[in-house]
């Protein structure tokens, strides 16, 4: 019986902290950005450059490239990803994007580099470049057959437009409130004011908080604060007065949705303010990190306006769409991870991964999977595993893994694409991780780069020969 409240336990407070911690400057612009790639973002704006008939010279390093400038994790990427791949973008070049992002972004190449040296910070970009683009183009050749009529569909009922200077501006001002909320550089921390706030109790509530939902840093759990718990109170009623504010802007604006919107950039904006225990009360600490996200969030007000109010409609209601389609499977994957981790101890995965052999590379995979860790997180977890002996083959397979292979980001990919397309994807990037660990181990052991190179492409001939025909089969026994 202690065991199942245990697990309980760390499932809810797994949950908590990963809402009020993470969730709300990353995935709410994320989701608003989706919404807004939907509404409005002419069909053919994605098809030119990510689309099936795009040169491959093209349309993959765009992918990439889009992949490289977004600081999130593997839930973050999923809204995202879902807009593009609905407006037309075609399944390799999406899923180049899906990969690349969480696993080789400018902020996580950085803090790589810095937490477990340059080594390993170009091994990761470089894996995960070419492993990226490698499965984007397998999925394409494995799926050509459905691609060809979702293109077909796309091309009937997609315009001709360009996308407008508008729509630009808006876009950027979105995907920079999501790179100043996640963004760790040490100017975004400078403070800026600093704000007493008299609150009796507050220093009692946090002591509550710490006995209830208690910070573990051998599992990650990050604990819940005062702030983490207003944000989550934010949240929750940002979810009800959405509910109807946006769920049902399609039929015109209502009472709700500013104050939907409202709530929503408030939450935002008290995310971003430094807030600790004193022995008054609360301290807030504004930094240039608060000012610029509350500066954006200012800024999107008469940008919005200058849409047509369908358009703006539109927007809105897309963006509840995803959320409505993501949010639920991602609150009930980081509960399942949180109450998996409790039964997985990390010295297991380094008894398990001190050598760089195929089951030692496969544990490290299956750990990036059930200890799934927000973005960056399982970079100091990483240099953890290292400190304690993880061979460092493994812990590239770790690092591949992590990113992409969480329970959540599965069930949402499956979602989106459906359970085929899904688990053909986490089968080639456990595979590649897996692959790619075992490379780059080799090489630290001492092998040639040449030496390698022919073993890999072969097997990855071999694996396209082999997914060729397995397709081949489920289409004949499908018709």
């Amino acid at each position: 019986m202690n065991i199942v409240v245990e697990a309980l336990q760390g499932g809810l407070a797994g949950l908590a902290s990963y809402l009020a911690a993470h969730v709300l400057l990353c995935l709410v612009p994320a989701f608003f950005i989706a919404g807004a790639l939907s509404a409005l973002v002419p069909q053919q704006s994605i098809i030119r450059f990510l689309g099936p008939d795009a040169s491959k010279w093209v349309s993959y390093p765009a992918a990439a490239g889009a992949g490289s400038l977004l600081a999130v994790c593997s839930c973050t990427i999923q809204p995202l990803f879902a807009g593009i791949y609905k407006k037309g973008a075609g399944l390799g070049p999406a899923i180049t994007f899906l990969f690349f992002a969480p696993a080789a972004n400018i902020l996580a190449l950085s803090y790589t580099g810095v937490a477990l040296g340059a080594d390993f910070a170009i091994a990761r970009v470089v894996l995960a470049l070419s492993f990226g683009i490698g499965i984007g183009m397998i999925m394409a050749i494995l799926f050509r057959r459905g691609e060809t009529a979702r293109q077909a569909q796309g091309e009937a009922f997609g315009g001709g437009e360009g996308i407008s200077r508008q729509t630009l501006l808006f876009l950027a001002t979105l995907v920079a409130l999501l790179i100043a909320g996640t963004l760790k550089l040490d100017f975004l921390r400078i403070v800026l004011l600093g704000i007493d706030l008299p609150l009796p109790g507050a220093a009692a509530l946090q002591a509550m908080l710490d006995r209830l939902v208690p910070v573990d840093e051998a599992t990650g759990a990050e604990g819940l604060s005062v702030q983490g718990l207003l944000l989550i109170g934010l949240l929750l009623a940002i979810g009800a007065a959405a509910w109807r504010g946006l769920g049902q802007v399609d039929n015109g604006f209502n009472r709700l949705t500013p104050v939907a919107l409202g709530l929503t950039l408030l939450t935002l904006v008290v995310a971003a303010l430094g807030v600790r225990v004193s022995e008054n009360g609360l301290f807030l600490v504004v930094t240039v990190r608060s000012a610029l996200v509350a500066a954006l969030c200012a800024a999107l007000i008469p940008l919005a306006r200058r849409f047509d109010p369908w358009d703006v409609q539109q927007w809105l209601w897309e963006t509840w769409r995803f959320v409505k389609q993501i949010f639920p499977l991602l609150v009930v994957g980081v509960f399942l991870v949180g109450v998996i981790r409790i039964f997985i101890r990390p010295e297991w995965i380094q008894a398990v991964a001190g050598s760089n052999t195929v089951l030692a590379n496969l544990a490290g995979v299956v750990f990036g999977v059930f200890m799934y860790f927000p973005t960056l997180v399982e970079v100091p977890i990483a240099k953890m595993f290292l400190s304690l002996g993880m061979h460092p083959g493994p812990l590239i397979a770790y690092l591949m893994a992590d990113p992409e292979l969480s329970l959540q980001s599965i069930l949402i990919t499956t979602a989106i694409i459906g359970k085929l397309k899904a688990w053909t994807y986490v089968g080639l990037v456990a595979v590649f991780s897996t692959l790619a660990g075992l490379t780059y181990g080799a090489w630290v052991d001492g092998a040639s780069l040449w030496m390698l190179a022919l073993p890999v492409g072969g097997f990855v001939a071999l694996l396209v020969i082999l997914l060729h025909r397995f397709e081949r089969a489920v289409l004949a026994r499908a018709a």
